[in-house]
């Protein structure tokens, strides 16, 4: 018999109050991850899910490494987010490609990084171009 789950069995929180979801497949693993964000980080997450959904209309998604993954074809991702301490890190793989290009450089020279913080607003127009954009970019291999 398969024990069921108990409402009190909540994801451990890992560094920065990112949750540690299993890795996995579908919407099922990221609507899992989206839950256990915590506080205002969840309500983030949520409107970046949303998005991406109004955008890319059928985009596959993933939990990888503890965060959600989006492509237009299963493996091949355009971008991905994280909870750090006190924002929620938007990774673009090809983000250098993007016009204008996110603000956050990495040390991959094709990566650009977006971090939305509770308290400096977040331009959802601007981060709908992006992922328009970004999803018309052959996706990263991962």
């Amino acid at each position: 018999m398969i024990p069921m789950s108990k409402p009190e069995d909540k994801p451990v929180l890992l560094s920065g109050g990112n949750p540690q979801i299993p890795k996995g497949y579908g919407n099922g693993p990221v609507a899992a991850y989206l839950a256990a964000m915590p506080g205002w980080k969840g309500d983030i997450g949520r409107r970046l899910d949303a998005i991406i959904e109004r955008v890319v209309p059928g985009v596959e998604k993933a939990v990888k490494w503890n965060s959600p993954f989006y492509g237009v074809e299963k493996d091949y991702w355009f971008t991905s987010y994280h909870c750090m301490t006190k924002y929620v890190k938007v990774t673009f793989f090809k983000g250098s490609d993007l016009d204008p290009p996110p603000p956050g450089t990495s040390k991959y020279p094709a990566v650009r990084y977006l971090d939305v913080y509770e308290d400096k607003g977040f331009d959802e127009a601007r981060f709908a171009s992006w992922i328009e954009q970004a999803s018309k970019l052959p996706g990263e291999k991962m």
